[in-house]
């Protein structure tokens, strides 16, 4: 992940929330978090575009990263 967000770093935001602070709970909660790794593509109004469970490809991100960029 840190390889595409620093290649991505200029066209979108990554957030990461620290599954163990009991701070992130709202954002877990909102988002609809499950198990870890649960990745989410959000867009600029918070709607999520797409989410993973589990492993994903780094092709399958750039994929979605560009389609969402596009």
């Amino acid at each position: 992940m840190h390889g595409l967000e620093a290649e991505y770093t200029d066209r979108m935001n990554f957030v990461y929330l620290d599954i163990d602070d009991p701070n992130t709970d709202p954002f877990k909660s909102a988002l609809g978090y499950r198990v870890q790794p649960h990745l989410f593509l959000v867009d600029e109004d918070g709607k999520i575009i797409k989410q993973w469970l589990g492993r994903v490809s780094e092709a399958d991100l750039r994929q979605a990263f560009e389609d969402a960029l596009d």
